[in-house]
């Protein structure tokens, strides 16, 4: 590639595209919802999240110097991140405390570059990340999930016009801050009842001797404050 190919490349990656209108952010905001609160659609569209949850398990695993052997994602929507390493300690803590954080987080990443006019940054570093989880999937239904979600990504960041890419990345980033709040109540839903007591949230309070409750407060605190955080980015408030 010349060097003349490059920096188009780079104009393309660095420049600044328009925001859609106010009303049409909040479509995005209202269509996100719809994926997210009816149970059949969630069904569906857990997937990404999930892929979301796993991939923080895993990056925090690579920074924290733990061998990452793989991921595994379910047709339930569950997934599994294997590391190996130290099974006590700050690395596992923070790799275990990745999962439930890392959607909201994303979200709020992605609604920071968007207010400041980053369209097309925004739609290829969520291809790279995707890219990146792939290598790690260990699973037949894993790898047909991240490569239709990241096939998704490429196909509009690449074809679609300005304003359909626009569009796209709102609705991503509405639905990774408002589809990060559902599985932690979810999963005080199933505590409640006596399940999951092998939760993200029941690991943490082994690992640290603190109520997995406060952890389930914490999980709970990280998505809510994303949510107000970057809703107000996304809607220019």
């Amino acid at each position: 590639m010349d060097s003349n190919a490059i920096g188009s490349l780079w104009d393309r990656l660095t420049g600044l595209q328009p925001a859609p209108d106010t009303w049409l952010v909040v479509a995005t905001a209202l269509a996100a919802l719809a994926v997210v609160v009816p149970r059949p659609v969630w069904r569906l569209s857990r997937n990404a999240i999930t892929i979301a949850h796993e991939g923080g398990h895993g990056l925090l695993a690579v920074l924290t110097r733990r061998r990452l052997d793989g991921i595994r994602l379910h047709s339930d929507t569950s997934g599994l991140t294997v590391s190996r390493g130290r099974p006590t300690g700050p690395g596992m803590i923070l790799t275990a405390a990745a999962g439930y954080t890392a959607p909201p987080l994303l979200g709020l990443g992605g609604a920071w570059l968007l207010s400041g006019h980053r369209i097309t940054l925004l739609l290829w570093a969520a291809t790279a990340l995707l890219a990146a989880v792939l290598v790690m999937i260990r699973n037949a239904y894993g790898v047909l999930t991240v490569v239709l979600t990241g096939g998704a990504f490429l196909l509009v960041s690449w074809l679609a016009p300005t304003d359909v890419q626009a569009l796209f990345a709102y609705g991503v980033v509405w639905f990774l801050l408002l589809g990060g709040v559902r599985p932690v109540f979810e999963l005080g839903a199933q505590r409640r009842h006596g399940g999951a007591p092998d939760s993200d949230a029941d690991q943490l309070g082994r690992l640290t001797h603190v109520h997995p409750v406060v952890w389930l407060l914490f999980f709970h605190a990280v998505s809510l404050c994303s949510l107000i955080g970057g809703g107000r980015w996304l809607l220019g408030l």
